[in-house]
């Protein structure tokens, strides 16, 4: 048994009859059979009724969570069969969070928390501080980097969260409703900064209840009841 996931040029994430069941008393089957194939470059939207099982395919997808049965395939290599210290490993270095409450950590600079996902994986501090530096270029925001979070705006936040979330190169990038604190204009320019980080390397997931927000989604995965009702594809002109 590996550590680490399977790296390839081009992602892949592949889900085959998944399977949540909490135990009870009842139980309650928070998914069922839920199955679906991803390819690096691609963006999927994740929506349904609260309480159609998103949350639960999120954190499964960002192994938070445990399928009860079923298999999740990232890059070919059976994730969900690797022991809890790999199962770490995979988290902390191939899968990427972005939140709607953005869960900065008050009391770090900026800077200091676009680093801490660096921290969690012992890269050296120089590098760590010239990666950050350079993924709040990306997002625009070099000029913040020593600010309290605090002092941000909402759309700040969410960019830093956004950098911060990058900085492992992740091959899976999950979005929980990133949009949802932010007015609407903060809401344009996040997205387009998520839409602008498509790659051959990464797969974005992300959950949301505004159709509008879904339909920028090469592809749109509707639960209900813990199970895909249906999966719309679309195609977007270049």
């Amino acid at each position: 048994m590996t550590d680490t996931v399977a790296t390839s040029p081009d992602a892949s994430l592949s889900l085959r009859d998944i399977t949540r069941v909490y135990q009870g008393p009842p139980p309650v089957t928070a998914l069922a059979g839920v199955a679906m194939d991803l390819h690096g470059g691609q963006m999927c939207c994740l929506t349904g009724a609260s309480g159609s099982g998103k949350s639960t395919l999120l954190n499964i997808l960002g192994m938070i969570d445990t399928p009860t049965a079923g298999a999740y395939l990232l890059n070919g290599q059976a994730v969900h069969d690797l022991d809890e210290r790999a199962q770490a490993q995979v988290r902390r270095t191939r899968i990427g969070f972005v939140f709607q409450a953005f869960h900065l950590i008050p009391h770090l600079t900026v800077l200091d928390n676009v680093c801490l996902p660096m921290m969690l994986n012992r890269v050296p501090v120089r590098q760590r501080r010239e990666q950050a530096m350079a993924g709040l270029e990306e997002m625009g925001l070099t000029h913040r980097s020593t600010a309290n979070p605090k002092s941000l705006s909402g759309g700040e936040m969410q960019r830093v969260a956004i950098a911060r979330a990058l900085v492992m190169s992740p091959t899976v990038l999950l979005c929980d409703e990133p949009t949802g604190n932010l007015d609407r204009r903060n809401s344009a320019a996040v997205l387009d900064v998520i839409q602008g980080l498509r790659a051959p390397s990464r797969i974005i997931v992300m959950v949301t209840h505004d159709p509008e927000v879904a339909a920028l989604g090469d592809m749109e995965v509707v639960l209900a009841d813990g199970a895909v009702e249906k999966t719309r594809i679309r195609t977007h002109d270049s």
